[in-house]
């Protein structure tokens, strides 16, 4: 089996990791600290906090731009549940802009009609979260036009996107947004296992989610009510939470980001050669831009209208050893948002786009031979009926 993401595990990860596991440190220690700079560096930001999950990170993230009850929060439909889960749990309304057609992305003309709408009638969102759907960097130039005009915040979940640029420079320095996400899964650009991190150029809301991911907890003297009684006192001065990345996964990530721009290297070429090989078959590939800025983390066709059914493609290649998968069920679909009011019809694109969508391998590792070979299948199966 292919599968449609995996891992890049090497020698020199398995001995970072032995490295703490032989140190004095494995949960909290001078390893997170390091990581966390170096991702700074790679994006450009004033700071990183790292945490076990990108859903953590959002968390923290929306609950450090006091999102709360009574508040707003848009995200896109075409997205994992946790970017909308993430405002219900900071009890928020959801709300969702439909996605550009060709690539899955935030619409920067959907988006300025609601706004306009929701303006009208004194209902703006406190809160907006692109998605860099597949890698592909939103207009966040735009959105972040939008965010000045109607004072919203931006959060971008680039849980797909570290390596990717933007039109000035890497995702994660937080040019037009407050913060962004990213994730550090195991088929994602780089690993820690599970994990992730938050980037943002304020140093306000770097201290409050370094609070956040770790119980809400303060070692300043200068936040706490009265006198520090000693080097051992700390004080909790608001709700947070156990958030945590250890110093073992910190190694990982570590390890692997000194490998990043191998890997976006990697993928570029693959989604190049993938979109000449793929060219004249019933299906669409997914765009390209001059320059290639996306961080390609899934690779997505879309089959024609007088393709064979999506279902019989899917279970085709899965029969014939390709791990196919879809990304994603549009959010306003699942029961608990149909249970919120939404309803099939409310976001077009995004249905469409689901509808047809498949993901095929996308990984650095993949082989030329192996790519041929997905693309072998495929043309099989397309050409078969």
């Amino acid at each position: 089996m292919i599968p449609y993401g995996r891992q890049n595990i090497e020698d020199d990860d398995i001995e970072a990791v032995v490295e703490v596991l032989r140190g004095d440190f494995i949960t909290q220690g001078p390893t997170v600290e390091r990581f966390e700079a170096a991702l700074g560096d790679a994006c450009g930001a004033h700071a990183v906090i790292v945490g076990n999950s990108a859903t953590s990170m959002l968390h923290a993230a929306y609950l450090a731009l006091d999102i709360g009850p009574g508040d707003l929060v848009w995200t896109t439909p075409i997205t994992f549940v946790a970017t909308a889960n993430a405002a219900i749990m900071c009890g928020a309304e959801v709300g969702f802009v439909d996605v550009e057609p060709d690539t899955g992305c935030m619409s920067v003309d959907d988006l300025t009609e609601r706004l306009a709408a929701a303006d009208a009638v004194g209902r703006l969102p406190k809160l907006v979260v692109p998605v860099h759907f597949a890698g592909r960097v939103c207009d966040m130039a735009a959105i972040g036009a939008l965010a000045q005009k109607y004072g919203f915040h931006v959060v971008e979940d680039a849980a797909h996107a570290i390596g990717a640029d933007d039109d000035v420079g890497p995702v994660g320095a937080c040019r037009h947004s407050d913060i962004s996400v990213f994730s550090f899964h195991p088929v994602k650009i780089i690993t820690t296992g599970e994990g992730g991190a938050a980037s943002t150029q304020d140093p306000k809301l770097a201290a409050r989610l370094k609070r956040l991911v770790s119980h809400g907890v303060t070692r300043d003297a200068a936040l706490m009510q009265g006198e520090s009684e000693g080097p051992w006192y700390y004080q909790q001065i608001e709700l947070g939470f156990n958030y945590r990345m250890t110093d073992i996964q910190a190694a990982l990530g570590l390890a692997q980001l000194k490998r990043m721009p191998a890997f976006i290297k990697r993928r570029r070429a693959l989604a190049v050669r993938y979109q000449t090989l793929l060219g004249d078959l019933s299906l669409q590939c997914p765009v390209i831009s001059d320059p290639d800025r996306s961080a390609w983390h899934l690779y997505v066709i879309r089959l024609s209208n007088d393709a064979p059914p999506r279902r019989q493609v899917f279970e085709a290649l899965r029969a014939r050893g390709i791990g196919v998968q879809v990304h994603y069920i549009p959010v306003h679909q699942q029961p608990f948002y149909q249970n919120l009011g939404f309803k099939i019809g409310d976001y077009p694109n995004a249905e469409s786009f689901y509808a047809a969508a498949i993901s095929l391998p996308m990984f650095p590792t993949l082989s030329d031979d192996d790519q041929m070979q997905v693309v072998d299948i495929v043309r099989d199966i397309l050409t078969a009926g």
